[in-house]
C-alpha cells in the first residue's frame, strides 16, 4: 500500500509555478514569506517551531520551489503571522510568447 506524503512533504514555495499539464499556461505564485518575517521581527526558525513545521519544510516554501501547501498550514502560518492568505501569496500570472500579451 502506498503512503501518503505527510502535509509538510506537500510544501512547495517563494515563487512556485502551477499548472494543469505540459501545455497548459503557467501560473506564478509569489511567497511574500521574508518580507512578514522582517515586518515582524521573527526568523525563519522561530515561525517553524511555532506553527509546528521543520526549517525544512519552511525553507521549501519561502524559495519557491512548494507545489502545494495545506489550507491548514496555510492558516497555521496566517495565525503566527497575523496576516491574512493574501499578505503571503499573490498570483502573478504569466503568457505565453506569441499569444499577444507582454511578457513577464
Amino acid at each position: 500500500m502506498a503512503r501518503r506524503a505527510s502535509a509538510e512533504s506537500r510544501l512547495d514555495g517563494d515563487t512556485a509555478r502551477a499548472g494543469v499539464g505540459p501545455d497548459s499556461t503557467r501560473a506564478l505564485i509569489a511567497v511574500r514569506l521574508d518580507d512578514l518575517l522582517a515586518s515582524r521581527g521573527m526568523t525563519l526558525t522561530e515561525l517553524a517551531e511555532r506553527v509546528g513545521i521543520t526549517i525544512v519544510n519552511l525553507s521549501i516554501l519561502k524559495n519557491g520551489r512548494a507545489r502545494a501547501i495545506r489550507f491548514t498550514t496555510l492558516a497555521s502560518l496566517c495565525e503566527v503571522l497575523d496576516c491574512q492568505p493574501g499578505d503571503l501569496l499573490s498570483y502573478q500570472p504569466t503568457s505565453h510568447p506569441g499569444d499577444g500579451a507582454p511578457q513577464q
